[in-house]
């Protein structure tokens, strides 16, 4: 399995970036994906979950401003990020769900 994160990037407040996680070597229709965010000096949080049937469930602090999406197509995950905050700022993980198997982690970093 492997899970290939991208799309992070230097953003102001206030702006947007979406990510994007590839999966190869998993079938992916099936599988609840996740995306998870550490901060320096943080534990790694949970920011959104995706299951097989497109069911979402959002941390209390991104609730209205993050989406996450998915293209079974494509074997993709996305978070769209709206309104972007510092306190947003991050290394970004997508997950497979209920496994080890991790993303290599993108950085988000929010600042004026």
């Amino acid at each position: 399995v492997q899970l290939q994160a991208s799309g992070g990037g230097l953003v102001q407040p206030g702006g947007s970036l979406r990510l994007s996680c590839a999966a190869s070597g998993v079938i992916f229709r099936i599988s609840t994906m996740g995306w998870y965010r550490q901060a320096p000096g943080k534990q790694r949080d949970l920011v959104a979950v995706i299951t097989e049937r497109g069911i979402t469930n959002y941390a209390e602090s991104v609730k209205g401003r993050f989406t996450i999406s998915r293209d079974n197509a494509k074997n993709t995950v996305y978070l769209q990020m709206n309104s972007l905050k510092p306190e947003d700022t991050a290394v970004y993980y997508c997950q497979l769900q209920n496994s080890n198997y991790w993303g290599q982690g993108t950085q988000v970093t929010v600042s004026s």
